[in-house]
């Protein structure tokens, strides 16, 4: 039997899911496999957000007697040793907005899957320098003593990056990362995610924006209407037909230095 590191990250198999009593995944056939930098891409509706609360445990597949569903090579976890194998990185903040939690607090209470720290919570010495030494190869140590409430949508997006990586998961999963984002945080952060991929950390990208497909990422998969409508080389599917066809437009695509870009 493999172990949980040389498993593939997500295996499903003919894996449907219901919400408010309608199908919106229709038997999805997806692997991704241990290391692996992937995108997927779809617009609005396509079934991404049901797709990412299955992978993280939030809703389940429908139980046929067929689908399989298993994450790192086990079909059962618990959510919160599954978040030391996978860290979640969305553009939602908020939680942090209602106490004045710092940029340190914020990546030590991800120890405790907490917002921010509360007096039960005993931090070891272990988490302090996990947290200065993310906080540092970030390069957001300037942010540490800054309440996360008052920091711009990209810091604030690079500390939740730090949060997510304090168990050292094997792979992290940024949903529509770069969502408010001003032009200069996009860079920063396509950037950090470039680091990320480099360091040896999987990347699972879901977005519709095409330019945070960074160079790392070489296969796409799109969805439409809760279905895989493509899966394949990047180069093969960041097309202007192929594009054109998943987004319903048509578009221009161009290519620079590994990123492409959608002119509609």
């Amino acid at each position: 039997m493999m172990t949980n590191s040389e498993a593939p990250i997500i295996e499903l198999c003919d894996v449907s899911v219901v919400r408010n009593g309608r199908v919106v995944l229709h038997g999805l056939n997806l692997r991704v496999e241990a290391g692996e930098h992937v995108a997927i891409m779809g617009p609005n509706g396509s079934g991404k957000s049901t797709l990412i609360k299955t992978i993280t445990r939030e809703l389940y597949p429908m139980y046929d007697g067929r689908a399989r569903m298993r994450l790192f090579g086990q079909e059962s976890w618990n959510v919160v040793e599954l978040r030391s194998m996978l860290g979640i990185v969305t553009n939602d903040a908020n939680a942090f907005h209602g106490r004045a939690v710092t940029g340190r607090e914020a990546v030590l209470s991800g120890f405790f899957s907490s917002v921010g720290l509360s007096r039960h919570h005993r931090v070891k010495a272990g988490m302090r320098e996990k947290t200065e030494e993310l906080l540092g190869w970030l390069e957001i140590g300037h942010l540490a003593e800054r309440v996360v409430g008052e920091m711009s949508s990209g810091e604030a997006r690079r500390v939740m990056i730090a949060r997510a990586l304090v168990h050292e998961p094997k792979a992290l999963l940024f949903d529509e990362p770069s969502n408010s984002l001003d032009v200069f945080a996009q860079i920063e952060l396509r950037h950090t995610m470039s680091k990320l991929a480099r360091a040896g950390i999987a990347l699972l990208l879901i977005t519709h924006h095409l330019p945070d497909v960074v160079p790392e990422i070489e296969r796409v998969i799109f969805m439409r209407e809760g279905r895989i409508a493509g899966d394949g080389a990047k180069a093969e599917l960041l097309t202007a037909e192929k594009l054109g066809a998943l987004f319903g437009c048509a578009v221009e695509v161009t290519e620079q230095d590994g990123y492409y870009h959608l002119v509609s």
